[in-house]
């Protein structure tokens, strides 16, 4: 932590109004802000061609799970969220903690199952979701769980027997059942970093599970057509010769990018495949071959992307699929992002918008900080042991950064939205006059702090959203 940076030195810095610092492990984050410009001016092709970008976008999700049933997914993802109930209670009656009236802490359970620290929110989360649903009952006054309400070691596994249906349902492979079991049949090993959720996902090194989670399921599908539609409209209104710069950020197993180079077809395109982990570039290799225009580069979301390498305003086009929610904090990731893009550029984010159950047992633990790992979320989710946003924190956020919204895919009244919580969200860069630029700032901070202090990284914003984050998080 830079003790240097105080109230004094980033009070009255060139073009800013209003700032916040982020506090980190390694280099530290100042966000900026200047003064709001009198009006707003347009980049980019404009909101009516935004809008109508976003129904024919609509309109191709719809295409893609044409011949399912919408109606029928609410039920079935209730029948994954009941069987996640089942576990979460079976593992913790486990414990005897609840038997013969126990009413025991958080700090009991957690002791109990002898939680690695990284994923003891997951088992906070358990006890409030049982407690949500009418499955255990909490002592307001002591804080202590009491009256578990757990199955039956055969009424568990029928249940996981029959999980089998729903996943049939909702478009997963028969891979994804024998993840969703494998996982909940190893939960206690797993929670205490004795098995690793990576090694069931992937057995030997297989990406098929993933891939039916990320690209075959029927929410999937639908948010992928619906992305990789707002990409090829990029394309067709393009009036420049060059080809459209694609930068993919936390591509994993490729399940958003196979339905995204099929939208684009033939067009000329400079598509930037990246990852953080060199695993899936080795992957995408394999999936995708030699495609022309489609390069391959590390990239990491949490950290400065100019400091990797790449260059400000070199992309028409970002995308974020399943990814952004990694981000420990979403303002500084987003104007980050933001700069990556042209003048006009957009961003498309595929993200979860609201909680499954089923993750709870499952896709959760690869969502845990690292071991090493100091902190967690920093921005409004801190303290709240939750990791995803809701469709309006993500417009508002993107908003904050600099992008204008373009609406949430697919729209609160479709089947998909209320029973899985997949949406894709965009966002249109915003021209703004008045934002502080980032190079003077810094500038200015080399002047006023001694050589041998480290200057924080700056990303200019339009809002800072303020929120109440653990101590020294923030100024």
């Amino acid at each position: 932590m830079n003790e240097a940076l105080t109230d004094s030195v980033l009070t009255g810095l060139p073009g800013v109004t209003d700032w916040q610092l982020l506090r980190g492990s390694g280099q530290d984050t100042l966000l900026v802000t200047g003064p709001p410009p009198a009006t707003r001016e347009t980049a980019g092709p404009g909101p009516d061609d935004d809008a109508r970008a976003a129904s024919r976008a609509a309109d191709d999700g719809d295409a893609a799970v044409r011949g399912t049933d919408p109606t029928a997914l609410p039920a079935l993802m209730r029948q994954l969220d009941e069987t996640a109930l089942l576990t979460m209670a079976r593992v913790l009656d486990r414990t005897r903690l609840f038997r013969d009236g126990g009413w025991p802490r958080t700090d009991e359970v957690l002791q109990a199952l002898a939680v690695a620290p990284r994923h003891a929110w997951i088992v906070r989360r358990w006890l409030r979701t049982l407690t949500a649903e009418g499955r255990l009952d909490q002592d307001t006054a002591t804080s202590r769980y009491h009256s578990l309400e757990a199955p039956d070691r055969g009424d568990h596994a029928r249940a996981l027997r029959e999980l089998d249906t729903a996943c049939r349902g909702l478009g997963y492979p028969a891979s994804m059942t024998r993840f969703f079991r494998a996982a909940a049949e190893r939960l206690p090993l797993l929670l205490q970093d004795r098995a690793s959720l990576q090694e069931v996902l992937f057995p030997d090194g297989e990406t098929s599970t993933a891939q039916g989670n990320y690209r075959d399921s029927i929410p999937s599908r639908w948010a992928n057509h619906a992305a990789a539609s707002l990409i090829a409209g990029e394309c067709r209104r393009r009036t420049a010769p060059t080809p459209l710069r694609v930068l993919e950020a936390g591509a994993g197993v490729g399940g958003t990018t196979g339905t995204v180079l099929e939208a684009l077809g033939d067009t000329p395109v400079d598509y930037l495949f990246t990852d953080v982990s060199p695993f899936f570039l080795r992957v995408a290799r394999d999936v995708f071959g030699d495609r022309p225009g489609l390069r391959h580069a590390l990239f990491d979301i949490q950290a400065d992307p100019l400091a990797q390498g790449f260059e400000a305003g070199s992309q028409d086009v970002v995308l974020a699929a399943n990814v952004l929610h990694n981000a420990r904090h979403t303002g500084r990731s987003l104007a980050a992002l933001r700069e990556l893009l042209a003048p006009d550029g957009l961003l498309v984010l595929v993200e979860s918008c609201q909680e499954h159950y089923q993750a709870l047992t499952s896709m959760y633990l690869l969502m845990s900080p690292a071991p090493d790992e100091q902190g967690w979320f920093t921005d409004l989710r801190a303290g709240q042991d939750r990791v995803f946003l809701t469709a309006q924190e993500w417009t508002q956020q993107l908003d904050a950064a600099g992008f204008d919204p373009l609406p949430v895919l697919p729209h609160g009244t479709h089947p998909l939205a209320a029973a899985a919580g997949q949406r894709v969200v965009a966002g249109r860069v915003r021209a703004h006059g008045a934002r502080p630029d980032p190079g003077r700032v810094s500038a200015a901070l080399a002047d006023r702090l001694p050589p041998a202090v480290p200057l924080p990284r700056v990303h200019a914003v339009d809002d800072i959203i303020r929120t109440t984050l653990p101590t020294g998080a923030s100024r």
